[in-house]
């Protein structure tokens, strides 16, 4: 069986919009192409391509050119939605990271009691963090362009806020597990003295302790996200 090529897709969708599921429409090879963003050249190519292998039907009246699908172009389309949909239902909805156990520079237990923090952090995600955050080294590239997802992704977020002195930024959470056992959130902050390479992470009690960690520890860390 012809398989269809992705040009013959973008032509077959214009085609549907245009209504020739059920009717032959008149096009222009030029409008074609202007279309599908191809030449006019390569859109009288693929017309003729569809016509040979039976996924429309063509007929031509001097300069007139109409345009139908057969049922056996249309059968195609709706297979191919049938498993994008498919695809796109069974993604993932979380991302995986991996790295190294390092330690911070002692400020994340200062903010992370700050109270213009807490009071959101109780009413956001429920609960007040252990002071401190758990900073995680990503050792790998793959990992470090992977986290940088999460700047165009919402999150919950803690709003920035005065006390009167100075401005403390906003901070991101995500939901996230430690090693397949350990809930936390992973934060992103406006503001921080760490690279990219440098992650953090808060939780209910003290990571450390309760997963039994120590600078060095490898761990493995999975970021839900909306999908």
């Amino acid at each position: 069986m012809t398989e269809l090529k992705i040009q013959h897709i973008l032509t077959l969708s214009y085609l549907l919009s245009k209504g020739a599921k059920y009717n032959y429409v008149t096009i222009t090879t030029s409008s074609l192409g202007k279309n599908i963003k191809k030449s006019q050249q390569a859109a009288s190519k693929h017309l003729l391509e569809l016509e040979q292998n039976q996924f429309i039907e063509r007929i031509i009246s001097g300069r007139n050119l109409s345009v139908k699908i057969t049922s056996k172009g249309y059968s195609e389309m709706v297979k191919l939605l049938s498993i994008l949909q498919k695809s796109l239902e069974s993604s993932h909805s979380h991302i995986d990271l991996q790295g190294t156990l390092v330690s911070g520079m002692g400020e994340g237990a200062y903010y992370m009691g700050l109270k213009g923090y807490t009071k959101q952090f109780k009413s956001k995600i429920g609960y007040i963090p252990f002071p401190g955050t758990l900073n995680v080294r990503l050792d790998k590239k793959i990992h470090q362009e992977s986290i940088k997802q999460f700047e165009t992704l919402d999150g919950v977020k803690i709003n920035s806020f005065s006390d009167g002195k100075r401005t403390y930024g906003w901070v991101k959470c995500f939901n996230a597990k430690i090693n397949n056992s350990i809930n936390c959130e992973l934060i992103m902050l406006e503001r921080t003295h760490h690279d990219e390479s440098i992650i953090e992470l808060i939780s209910k009690t003290c990571i450390r302790k309760s997963a039994k960690l120590k600078d060095g520890s490898k761990i493995s860390i999975k970021v839900q996200v909306n999908s």
